[in-house]
């Protein structure tokens, strides 16, 4: 792997790991325009380890909050709202753990389609103007309950399906229970955390056969740079969705998947 694909790659997954524009149909472009090969596991791990480091840091205080909440509860025997905000986390995150383990083969065999891609691109991109348009704006990240974080971890199961976008369909989702769009994206890229950290363990599992590509130096700068362009990424998302609302980024969505189907999808398989 030469330092321009590097450093590209790494822009890429910093970027799209956390904004809610797919990261499945951004790597296809570079790949398809340039015909660069696949980036190989060693690669996946470097930079989804960039981007976990990049969400521990930005979100440190509530996450050591949260901490401090559970062993507080665990002491004083009750509950307290960072402990319940925790407890929420986890219990959604459970549906696309468990699916995504017991589908796991499944996925990777038959969800890489460009087409599928560029469908998911535009079908969810949609989906998230109209819960831009018809949300109510005005549930505080810590008056989440149970139910609400059980429909958003459902929700998140679709995020397997390459272009759909974890943290697009989980705002998506949020926005449309009345989630404040501030609330919808911390609680997106906070069940980011636990997601990642999955990744990073089954792709861990399968680095010991894979052919070494690149070396320890690409691959430290690959985590260090994903990690800053994500810490950016969401700082900068979190202040402008809170301002300016999300439709920005479904008219963005449009045309990706329009592009897409204008220049990648083969239109003549899909005739016979």
């Amino acid at each position: 792997m030469d330092w321009l694909k590097t450093l590209v790659l790494a822009i890429i997954q910093g970027l799209t790991e956390f904004l809610p524009v797919s990261s499945s149909a951004h790597l296809i472009l570079p790949a398809q325009l340039l015909n660069w090969e696949d980036q190989g596991l060693a690669f996946d791990v470097a930079v989804h380890l960039g981007t976990l480091i990049a969400v521990l840091w930005y979100y440190r205080k509530m996450l050591i909050a949260m901490v401090q909440g559970a062993l507080e509860g665990v002491t004083q025997q009750r509950m307290n709202e960072d402990l319940r905000l925790g407890l929420l986390l986890v219990w959604a995150t459970l549906p696309a753990v468990i699916v995504g383990f017991l589908g796991k083969d499944f996925i990777q065999e038959y969800t890489r389609d460009i087409t599928l891609i560029a469908t998911t691109t535009l079908v969810f991109g949609v989906l998230m103007g109209v819960a831009e348009r018809r949300g109510n704006n005005s549930i505080e990240l810590l008056k989440v309950g149970l139910g609400l974080a059980t429909l958003v971890g459902l929700a998140q199961v679709l995020a397997l399906i390459p272009g759909t976008s974890r943290s697009g369909i989980t705002i998506t989702a949020a926005l449309l229970l009345g989630f404040r769009r501030e609330a919808a994206a911390n609680f997106s890229f906070l069940l980011s955390i636990p997601i990642i950290l999955g990744a990073l363990v089954l792709m861990s599992f399968d680095l010991a056969t894979e052919e070494q590509l690149y070396t320890h130096t690409q691959l430290l700068v690959a985590c260090i740079v994903s990690g800053i362009v994500g810490y950016l990424s969401i700082a900068a998302f979190v202040g402008f969705i809170s301002r300016f609302g999300i439709m920005s980024f479904v008219y963005y969505r449009v045309v990706l998947a329009l592009v897409l189907f204008a220049f990648f999808v083969p239109w003549q398989q899909l005739m016979v």
